[in-house]
């Protein structure tokens, strides 16, 4: 369903109306005919083709972490980590195959996701595997971990070579051909897992437990224990024919009491259970997860801390201009990477924490937090390399948010409904931008490029110059602000805007410091 919602929302829209029109194919009967004002027509394309990403990182994230449980992490970082070279990938495609015009580009754009769904949507799916980790899985990971180091190794290196060098048109065309080579590397994995792998028979697999699993319910056994009291009463209440039977009685008369008794609790503790709400661990609905504090401080820490690094993206071709710096597209593609590195490490470095020190994983979140805060205190002071910085920091922590705390969702609110909580936990990264970009970054931009316009005015036509109209200059032009001044004080607020988010996020690390060391502390022995 998923995939055919994105085929809807993405394919449909741009191959229909919006390639059409492109190509001078759509004069007469057009959809835009009940829709007036070109602005408003491509926001309404815009605004339906774009959920269509939505639902591609549903169907693939959701299937993947419910396949891989014991894996989270990774299986998070890598798949978000692809999401963020996805772009840089499709460029490289595009440099290939020459596209004409754009109108074959936007055909292209259209076409290609959807056939993909087509193509993958009865392989992507949550796999039932009840079995335990094999030594096979660290290894596996580990080589599609490298892959992606090298792949994000072989862009950029790729990315310096275009800007720097003049290259033949078979040289770009080698490029691409080389990055699906690379990309199609990790279908290594499967292929030796089938082929050599020791095969088990169903009756010993169906003995395999998780470790997780039985951790979860060993975690519960004590809340069950505290419940029998209550239970008793139901008993009686519900049967109160039960007979209590002796063993002089027989075998088989105690094993069916037994059973009759098991079933009696079970309900009984099934109806205090539904009561009171699930616990951490259990699988939270929407609703439920709401009603907890756990998940409101997580996301509020990624209001706070996802908001100020989508903030700096999405300024970064101001703070260039202001700096007088001209290589944009540089430090967009750095950023790029950064956001890649950030969520394969973030994914794997949260992973080593609560497998090897049964610690909270979002102690992780905290500390990138705390880096990206001190990449914005760098920038507000005004040092040597301050646009690297910035951009490596956030572009790093900004990737991590989302391979963290989105594993950490899944291991504190359940993976029944993880699809509903992950789209609502992304909400946050917008939620902050609005603010901290569209008032906070612009309000204090627009203040310093209006005082920087008086000041040149009055050095120019003198004090008595009237200045009705701040904001415009004499060409009627935008005004903009030259300096570090223009986003000093915006990075000073953003890095304590962060510092406030490791806060949050320490808050959680101490809440669930208890449930994390009876999850993974049995599965470390």
């Amino acid at each position: 369903m998923s995939h055919l919602g994105c085929y809807t929302c993405w394919g449909v829209p741009e191959c229909c109306w919006l390639w059409p029109c492109l190509a001078h194919r759509h004069a007469q009967v057009s959809f835009f005919a009940f829709v007036g004002g070109d602005d408003l027509q491509l926001c309404i394309l815009i605004f339906v083709g774009q959920n269509g990403s939505t639902y591609y990182n549903t169907a693939a994230l959701v299937s993947c972490v419910q396949s891989f449980p014991e894996r989270r992490g990774p299986v998070v970082g890598i798949l978000k980590g692809f999401v963020g070279l996805s772009g840089a990938i499709w460029t490289q495609i595009i440099a290939m195959i020459k596209i004409p015009d754009q109108a074959s580009l936007i055909f292209i754009i259209a076409v290609g996701p959807a056939m993909v769904s087509f193509a993958l949507m009865f392989i992507i799916r949550p796999v039932e595997s009840y079995r335990q980790s094999r030594s096979s899985d660290d290894s596996g990971f580990m080589f599609i971990y490298s892959i992606c180091l090298l792949l994000a190794a072989y862009l950029m290196g790729v990315l310096l070579l275009e800007n720097m060098l003049d290259l033949d048109q078979s040289i770009i065309t080698l490029f691409p051909v080389i990055l699906i080579i690379l990309i199609l590397l990790p279908i290594i994995v499967p292929i030796l897992l089938v082929l050599f792998s020791d095969p088990k028979s169903p009756d010993e697999e169906a003995l395999l437990e998780p470790p997780m699993l039985a951790a979860t319910k060993s975690m519960h056994v004590v809340e069950e224990i505290s419940t029998t009291s209550s239970a008793k009463h139901v008993v009686n209440e519900k049967h109160p024919n039960l007979e209590v039977h002796t063993l002089s009685e027989g075998p088989r008369d105690v094993f069916r009491f037994q059973a009759r008794l098991w079933q009696a609790v079970t309900t009984a503790v099934k109806k205090i259970k539904r009561k009171n709400g699930p616990h951490r661990g259990e699988d939270f609905t929407l609703s439920q997860a709401m009603a907890k504090a756990d998940f409101w401080i997580m996301f509020f820490s990624l209001v706070m801390g996802a908001g100020s690094g989508l903030t700096v993206i999405n300024n970064m071709g101001q703070i260039c201009q202001s700096l007088g710096d001209d290589n944009v597209n540089v430090y967009i593609s750095v950023i790029s990477i950064s956001n890649f590195l950030g969520r394969v490490a973030g994914g794997y470095f949260s992973e080593v924490i609560v497998r090897n020190f049964a610690y909270p994983r979002i102690v992780a979140l905290a500390v990138i937090q705390a880096m990206m805060s001190l990449g914005l205190s760098y920038y507000a002071l005004g040092l040597v390399g301050q646009i690297y910085v910035v951009a490596i920091s956030t572009g790093f922590g900004y990737g991590a948010h989302w391979s963290i705390a989105l594993a950490a969702a899944s291991e504190l609110f359940g993976l029944k409904n993880f699809g509903t909580l992950y789209n609502f936990l992304t909400v946050a990264s917008p939620t902050g931008s609005l603010f901290l970009s569209g008032v906070v970054a612009s309000t204090i931009y627009d203040y310093y490029a209006e005082q920087q316009a008086k000041h040149r005015m009055m050095q120019t036509y003198g004090a008595s110059t009237n200045l009705a109209m701040p904001y415009v200059t004499g060409n009627n032009e935008l005004l903009l602000c030259e300096g570090n001044i223009c986003f000093s004080l915006t990075c000073a607020v953003l890095a304590f805007v962060c510092l406030f988010a490791a806060a949050l996020s320490l808050i959680i690390v101490h809440r669930t410091k208890r449930f994390y060391g009876q999850l993974y502390g049995k599965t470390r022995t």
